[in-house]
């Protein structure tokens, strides 16, 4: 857990925070595990400062009990305070089962936290692992979601339960691997093959957000002549209306430095979201495909556009 950290953060920039918390103890297990199996606190990503979390699998299954909540808790606040991005690192499965309702109790409480928080600062998470039960409803419901492939899965019950409640045989990546959600649930927004990719996604992505609400996107001078034309523009759209023509191509001709990132790109392929700079100002864009359905919306895409243009608008 604290490498993943390692490898996320500006380098020597991690403050850890309750290194020593230790769980019920006697409740869950014989063993005394510092931590209790999430290591929490604060660094930077290219200087800006960031709160973050990190499920650690290896003690008690990454699972949520009390004193696990409530270091989670802790750091949420502290982000909510500072107005810094919060960023939770998940691979756990769910609610710690010894500790009974607390588990849950402490879910409640993450839940909140979530809510309160959207469209204030903003909330990333990243499957690194299973996220079983109670630990695939919070990310769900923070802005972005990025997956490591054949290693992050999201799943409520696991093929167990489903086998004995509906006889169907599913493997855990079919019920909820980064495939599944990146194509078909629309639950996460990016995923990535490896681990290092995962991570860097995430600061690629912080690149073009503010720290919270009340602060404008970072300004990055542009390289490219702001005066520039580009003949391309004149016969990219076909002039037969019949034909599909690229919208990506377009969209990258008049941005700049052509540099696009894309969200969502294997959902709802019909309509395109992502966030690119204009005169150095970053800019949410929305652009329809008609290499997919002609372009046509329909109740994904436009569920996919209009969460996205809510983003833009919190955060400005």
């Amino acid at each position: 857990a604290r490498e993943r950290i390692t490898l996320l953060l500006d380098p020597e920039s991690f403050q850890e925070l309750d290194r020593f918390v230790l769980d019920k103890g006697s409740l869950a297990s014989n063993r005394e595990i510092l931590g209790d199996a999430v290591i929490t606190g604060y660094g930077t990503i290219d200087n800006r400062l960031v709160f973050v979390y990190s499920q650690d699998f290896t003690a008690f299954g990454g699972t949520l009990g009390e004193a696990h909540g409530k270091k989670i808790c802790k750091v949420m606040d502290l982000a909510m305070e500072n107005g810094a991005p919060l960023i939770g690192m998940n691979d756990g499965g769910g609610a710690r089962i010894q500790e009974g309702v607390v588990g849950l109790s402490g879910y409640g409480e993450i839940f909140y936290r979530n809510v309160r928080a959207s469209g204030v600062i903003p909330q990333i998470s990243c499957i690194v692992g299973p996220s079983a039960g109670g630990a695939s409803y919070s990310p769900a419901i923070t802005d972005f979601i990025l997956m490591v492939e054949d290693m992050g899965q999201m799943f409520v019950t696991g093929p167990n339960v489903i086998r004995e409640v509906t006889g169907e045989e599913v493997t855990i990546e079919e019920l909820g691997g980064a495939t599944v959600h990146t194509t078909v649930s629309g639950v996460a927004q990016l995923s990535y093959e490896s681990e290092e990719e995962c991570y860097q996604g995430v600061r690629d992505l912080l690149s073009y957000l503010p720290q919270n609400n009340k602060e404008d996107p970072p300004f990055i001078e542009p390289t490219d002549d702001t005066e520039r034309m580009d003949q391309e523009l004149d016969t990219i759209i076909p002039k037969d209306s019949a034909k599909a023509y690229d919208m990506q191509q377009v969209l990258r001709k008049v941005i700049d430095d052509g540099t696009f990132f894309e969200i969502q790109p294997q959902y709802a392929k019909n309509l395109i979201i992502g966030m690119a700079r204009m005169g150095g100002n970053v800019i949410g864009m929305v652009a329809q495909q008609p290499m997919h359905m002609a372009g046509a919306l329909d109740i994904n895409a436009s569920i996919k556009g209009a969460r996205f243009i809510r983003f833009c608008d919190a955060f400005n």
